[in-house]
């Protein structure tokens, strides 16, 4: 089944391959030409398949720069946070490449000889395209111009001002509506399907919907509930399909992990799209250091606190959740947190990039690494090929199950039977207790999300809870934050382990100590001269001390305290920061450009 995906990328990777990058080079330029081209279907699949722009195991790494994850990476939420941003430095992300490819087809392909029917399916998916570029636009920029075919060199309105979001955003739906009304439900797997179609409409559906509920700055509140109903009805659809249903073999501590690390999904029945890849066919790209988070970005804390305890009570109603040890943090949790962070008594096999070596896991302490380390992605086998033929699950069913669970609880239409039928799914696969409508609201979320509100306000918030659990260093949690208008919890540093002070530290959880912190002001021994532990080995020394000194790695109050990763995350500017400047150098070419919110 993999041979074909591979066939069909190759392909389309010939198609519209020498564009400008400028979007006022106003000649499409392409290997294709339309008087020779466009003529039967055989052409149009191969053009489409060149608009495919899918992530891979990228998505593992999308979470850093959030309450997620700490990054040591210049991101550029980071960079703008710490930094005095304007359209002269944040300059990238008006690129129109990608727009001007679809359109193009949009202008030709019904030069095809073939049925009205497969016209119409092909049209859907660069209608598709079209929807998703447009929608990462108006993420970025809220207001941009919208073209819908190839611009002559003497077009006037190469040089007009932005469109409304309004606007543009309406244009997205309609591009939408018709997709999901004409694409096929194709079920090559790689391959876009009505399904797909749908996620995404239901996806970007629930993120303008909240977006202009929470953004009172845009005005647009009112018409907040119409795409919440979008994303409602968009996600039942695909639920009411029977096409697609959770993972679940009935082994809660292994289910939710088969869909992060094999090589094999092109079978399972939650993956409505993903990459699927071969050694030395197409390689997935992945890399095990970022991966297992020893390079640039790890884990936070403030993620692992998020996760339940097993028997559904939230962790942090614990009176010392905030001074518990490494070895007891995964005590009773939610299945899911052992297969998202590595935890004690994890047995590390592939450390081809981890000095500790093979074995049972040890931490590897770094300036600011949280010192915790992520699974979810991560292929624990030596095998290369392993590595290079490991497939990702772009679209899952979880997500749209999460889609429609809160885009109901946003409209204040939830029902235990809503809960059941979405959240309370995924909660069965991971064995943990099902949601009742009537839960008790937690402070601990409600303080990071204070302006949601509603009839059923602690299930809103505990759906809330549940994505940022089932969907976890897969990329979703910047774009939720900015939806909630929650933007302000990315100024919070992500803090890593915790340790009451110096002295020697059990981190496999056997009883038996693994690692020794000293004074700043100590010299670590020499191999020979440092303490061995009841098993033999020598401990692993570490010198701790405050941001700034040369300690080998941060401690909050220097000889305690969690492990710092970013001393200073700066301040988050509301509500300029939900949104980026046209870069100076477009403005300059098009002086209708206009900037908002500050920049």
């Amino acid at each position: 089944m993999k041979r074909y995906i591979q066939v069909m990328l190759a392909a389309g990777m010939l198609t519209v391959t020498s564009c400008n990058d400028d979007f006022l080079d106003r000649v499409p330029q392409t290997e294709i030409s339309k008087d020779n081209y466009f003529n039967s279907e055989q052409d149009l699949e191969t053009y489409i398949l060149g608009l495919y722009d899918f992530a891979g195991v990228g998505i593992y790494d999308d979470d850093a720069s959030t309450d997620n994850a700490a990054t040591t990476g210049a991101t550029e939420i980071k960079s703008m946070m710490l930094g005095n941003p304007s359209a002269n430095t944040i300059n990238t992300g008006w690129d129109w490449v990608a727009l001007r490819n679809i359109n193009f087809f949009l202008d030709n392909f019904r030069k095809a000889q073939i049925s009205e029917g497969a016209l119409n399916h092909y049209e859907g998916l660069a209608r598709f395209f079209r929807a998703r570029f447009y929608m990462e636009k108006v993420k970025r920029y809220s207001n941009v111009p919208w073209y819908d075919h190839v611009l002559a060199a003497n077009e006037e309105s190469l040089t007009k001002t932005q469109d409304s979001r309004e606007f543009v955003v309406g244009k997205i739906f309609e591009d939408y509506a018709f997709a999901a009304q004409h694409v096929r439900d194709d079920k090559r797997p790689g391959a876009v399907s009505k399904a797909a179609v749908l996620t995404y409409l239901a996806r970007h559906a629930l993120y303008e919907g909240t977006y202009r509920k929470y953004h009172s700055e845009l005005s647009l509140q009112a018409s907040a509930n119409g795409f919440l109903q979008m994303a409602r009805d968009a996600a039942k659809q695909v639920i009411d399909s029977k096409a697609y249903s959770i993972h679940n073999t009935g082994k809660p501590s292994e289910d939710y992990a088969a869909l992060f690390n094999t090589t094999n999904l092109e079978s399972n029945g939650e993956v409505i799209l993903g990459t699927f890849n071969e050694q030395d066919k197409i390689n997935s790209g992945w890399w095990g250091a970022f991966m297992f988070g020893n390079y640039e970005a790890s884990p936070a804390r403030d993620l692992l606190q998020t996760y339940l305890m097993k028997d559904g009570t939230p962790y942090t109603n614990q009176a010392n959740y905030a001074t518990k040890h490494f070895t007891e943090e995964f005590k009773d949790r939610d299945p899911r947190l052992s297969q998202t962070f590595a935890y004690p008594g994890w047995e590390l096999v592939n450390a081809t990039t981890y000095s500790q070596g093979a074995g049972i896991y040890v931490q590897q302490f770094a300036k600011n690494q949280s010192g915790y380390h992520q699974l979810k992605g991560f292929i624990n086998v030596r095998e290369v090929a392993a590595a290079n033929s490991l497939d990702t699950p772009l679209l899952r069913y979880a997500e749209v199950l999460l889609t429609y669970a809160e885009a109901k609880a946003e409209l204040n239409e939830l029902t235990q039977a809503d809960l059941d039928l979405s959240v309370n799914v995924l909660r069965t696969r991971a064995g943990m207790p099902a949601l009742s409508l009537g839960v008790t609201v937690d402070p601990v979320l409600k303080a990071q999300y204070p302006t949601a509100t509603g009839n059923n306000v602690g299930a809103l918030l505990e759906i809330r809870r549940e994505r940022r659990v089932e969907l976890a260093m897969e990329g979703f949690r910047f774009d939720d934050l900015m939806r909630w208008h929650a933007g302000k919890l990315i100024e919070k540093e992500p803090e890593g382990l915790y340790f009451p002070g110096l002295g020697n530290y059990d981190l496999t959880g056997d009883g038996v100590a693994d690692v020794k912190l000293i004074a700043l002001s100590s010299s670590i021994p020499a191999e020979a001269d440092k303490e061995s532990n009841s098993l033999g080995k020598k401990l692993i020394y570490y010198r701790v001390g405050p941001v700034g000194s040369d300690a080998s790695f941060f401690l909050k109050n220097g000889s305690s305290g969690t492990i710092v990763t970013d001393p200073e995350r700066g301040t988050f500017q509301e509500p300029k920061y939900y949104y980026r400047p046209v870069p100076q150098s477009q403005v300059t070419l098009n002086p209708n450009l206009k900037q908002i919110f500050g920049w």
